[in-house]
């Protein structure tokens, strides 16, 4: 960064609110994992085709996307303080709800409104942007410490969840989460309250020599961001949303689609950190492209591997390829834009982000039901992230050369 170290605004409490975030965002994503790891048995108790739980994983990350543009406006003008309460109370709230539901209309309300825009859009957006306030030199290692939370969740979660549908069945397992949801979340939202320090200097965009000027066109710049990140979540959703369900299609059970989700989501714990690190040198939408490459290289391999080890293994480098690509997407944004417009701008960017989620999530167990297989939705997850591809490689040529601009 161009602030020097003994002007940067980094404290030793920043990592405080690193780490209380990171925890927030393990507790509360994991109400999405718990979704897609009851997927099958809720559609099963109702006789529902496999398109409705997957619909209601789809309206809560869509919910949480939504949230997160309207908790981050709130957040920057009162805090955390609020935002993070609320978010505490309404994700363990809405699994109690789920627990109980008896219809889908209760199911989908529920996962769109409690878990996703008044719980899940609590977090993502706006404790990464939050982090951002308190970094200027090891910025992209804080947010991706803090999105590693996600990452975390899946490794965790999912085995966990597995365990008690197995032992006292979905409903039971829903109500349990819920009420440890609550009594985590609501200390930790006590942590991340405290405002950031003011920025001392006006830094500039472009970590590690990358060259940003958006001013002419920043509409534009934020719009093919945002189809970008739709994109690449469309794919990203596939094989993370139906692999316990696929698993246990081919034969080899859910457990160990479980832990095969849960090893998928260590190794991308790994990625975040190791892609926040480079990011701090190369930039954010460099770092996107890298990601997004070998995201597309992985999830061609799903097409053709049907086997137990080699699921296992391809699980990992998905998971190593992907995990650092969405906190990239917030870096790029504060190199991109200034610091007084990053969060409305990130949480539009998440919105879109959450939309890819739901889209690929919803679109995975759609063609399912019309195919009998997943071949063809990892085949359709392709097509869109090379559509990513594409739109990364044309902003880079348009930045390229260009003088930076303001993000302090």
């Amino acid at each position: 960064m161009t602030v020097r170290a003994e002007e940067s605004v980094e404290t030793a409490y920043g990592w405080v609110v690193v780490v209380a975030s990171h925890l927030l965002v393990a507790t509360a994503i994991g109400a999405t994992y718990l979704i897609i790891v009851s997927l099958k048995p809720i559609a099963a108790e109702f006789d529902w085709p496999r398109s409705i739980p997957s619909l209601a994983y789809a309206v809560a990350m869509l919910g949480a996307g939504i949230g997160g543009i309207v908790m981050g406006y709130w957040s920057d003008r009162r805090g955390l303080g609020g935002v993070s309460l609320l978010g505490a109370v309404m994700v363990g709230a809405g699994a109690i709800v789920v627990s109980s539901t008896t219809h889908y209309w209760g199911l989908l309300v529920t996962c769109a409104l409690l878990l996703g825009f008044l719980g899940g859009g609590t977090v993502l957006s706006p404790l990464m942007t939050n982090a951002t306030r308190w970094f200027d030199r090891r910025r992209g290692l804080a947010v991706a410490i803090v999105a590693s939370g996600q990452a975390v969740a899946g490794a965790v979660w999912p085995n966990i969840f597995q365990y008690g549908i197995d032992f006292a069945g979905w409903r039971e397992t829903w109500f349990w989460f819920g009420v440890f949801a609550i009594c985590a979340m609501l200390p930790l939202s006590m942590v991340v309250r405290r405002r950031p320090p003011t920025p001392l200097t006006l830094g500039v965009g472009g970590l590690g020599g990358a060259a940003y000027d958006i001013r002419s066109a920043p509409k534009l710049v934020l719009v093919l961001l945002g189809v970008a990140i739709i994109c690449c979540c469309v794919a990203m959703a596939m094989p993370a949303v139906h692999l316990v369900a696929m698993c246990s299609d081919l034969g080899f059970g859910a457990d160990n689609g479980a832990r095969m989700l849960s090893f998928l989501l260590a190794c991308s714990f790994a990625s975040r950190l190791g892609f926040g690190w480079l990011s701090d040198r190369i930039g954010g939408l460099k770092t996107i492209l890298i990601g997004s490459t070998l995201q597309a290289i992985t999830l061609s391999t799903y097409i053709w591997v049907d086997g137990l080890v080699s699921l296992y293994a391809l699980s990992g480098a998905f998971g190593l390829a992907y995990g650092g690509i969405v906190p990239a997407y917030t870096l790029a944004i504060r190199e991109l834009f200034p610091a007084r417009e990053a969060g409305w701008r990130i949480g539009v960017i998440f919105l879109c982000g959450m939309s890819g989620m739901a889209l690929g999530g919803w679109l995975g167990g759609w063609i399912f039901d019309l195919m009998g297989h997943y071949q063809f939705a990892f085949v359709t997850g392709v097509f869109f992230n090379l559509a990513n591809l594409s739109i990364i490689c044309f902003l880079l040529w348009l930045a390229g050369g260009r003088a930076a601009h303001a993000v302090a």
